[in-house]
């Protein structure tokens, strides 16, 4: 949660106000305020002058009264100041909560500055969070693969278990899941970068489905869902068929994982001839994604909901990369509008070009 900026702050709390906080530009507000000072110091030096004080005295007794106008009308905007540099010196501390107190009336620089400056903290919030959520997640998933291959291989080095088929692939399967999370976090850090070196092949793009989609069936195991395909045929375009297989992977898989076992997933392809795209719909039925939600779900370990109040398993990360392979090719995936269920569109362009 956020908090404004607190305790040696709370004085400048104090001082917000703002005589001239109805003008839209800080020029505009200083401009007013030498005006403002300087009248004020001519009708009191005419004052003076007119019931005989002398020059000498009316002068000094002018100036000291306009400097006590200006400072007390530039209160209000030195104090929005010293609350922006106190916020900064604690974010510079390792304090991603602080923020600025706004008034909302203000439009002028140093409002716009202050808002700014919070929209500034909210994204590093955010990151510190996301960071502590990946030590988090990282470690839970790399300790539990890790105990069940210390398990297993304890008791059959201490004789409690025998190496049978069956053990030895239990522990197969757990070195698998290691190697898919590290495949994961080396995606993460390529994105990170911000670059990755793809090699452009042109490829039958329903054979390439057919390929991706079988192990897919596999692993499925005994949940019994039905992957239906509507490809229209002698589709051919150009890309990297190991991002794109990834790209695939993650979206047919993040379907089957949140479809109720016994029931369809629908893959659906056609060419747009107008824009030179293929377009894939992923569709498992009955499911819907609230639009609030569509774009969360394509943030790093941001993790769905398998039921109610139930985060599903995994890294959270595999949407995210989805979307980076395809955005990688000049394509996007985005969740649209299906009576039928959660859709994921997947939009590739058919020729590829070089950035």
């Amino acid at each position: 949660m956020s908090k404004p900026v607190d305790s040696r702050r709370a004085g400048a709390r104090r001082e917000r106000v703002r005589p001239l906080g109805v003008f839209s530009s800080l020029k505009l507000e200083l401009c007013a305020l030498l005006v403002f000072a300087t009248a004020i110091a001519f009708a009191m030096c005419w004052f003076l002058l007119k019931f005989g004080w002398s020059g000498w005295l009316a002068m000094p007794v002018t100036l000291v009264v306009a400097l006590g106008i200006t400072y007390l009308f530039s209160r209000g905007l030195t104090a929005r100041l010293r609350q922006l540099r106190d916020a900064a010196e604690a974010m510079a501390d390792g304090d991603y909560t602080v923020r600025v107190p706004m008034d909302e009336s203000s439009h002028d620089e140093v409002g716009q500055l202050a808002r700014s400056f919070n929209e500034m903290a909210a994204e590093l919030q955010h990151a510190d969070q996301m960071r502590r959520d990946m030590i988090a997640n990282v470690s839970h998933e790399l300790r539990t693969p890790v105990s069940a291959l210390q398990a297993q291989v304890e008791n059959m080095a201490d004789g409690v278990t025998e190496p049978t088929p069956a053990n030895l692939e239990g522990i197969l399967d757990q070195t698998q899941r290691l190697s898919d999370l590290i495949a994961f976090l080396l995606d993460l850090s390529r994105m990170e970068a911000g670059a990755a070196s793809l090699e452009i092949e042109r490829f039958d793009f329903g054979e390439f489905l057919d390929d991706t989609i079988e192990p897919l069936e596999i692993a499925d195991g005994g949940h019994a869902h039905d992957i239906r395909m509507q490809v229209a045929p002698g589709i051919v375009m150009e890309g990297d068929q190991d991002r794109l297989r990834q790209l695939f992977t993650n979206i047919i898989g993040n379907a089957l994982k949140h479809s109720p076992d016994g029931t369809s997933v629908l893959v659906e392809v056609h060419e747009d001839e107008t824009h030179g795209t293929v377009v894939t719909n992923v569709v498992n039925f009955g499911s819907q994604i609230a639009p609030e939600a569509r774009s969360d779900i394509f943030r790093r370990f941001v993790k769905g909901k398998s039921g109610p109040g139930t985060e599903s398993g995994g890294t959270g990360l595999g949407l995210s990369i989805a979307r980076w392979a395809a955005q990688l090719h000049g394509g996007d995936v985005r969740v649209v509008d299906d009576m039928r269920g959660a859709d994921f569109e997947i939009t590739l362009p058919k020729r590829h070009t070089a950035a």
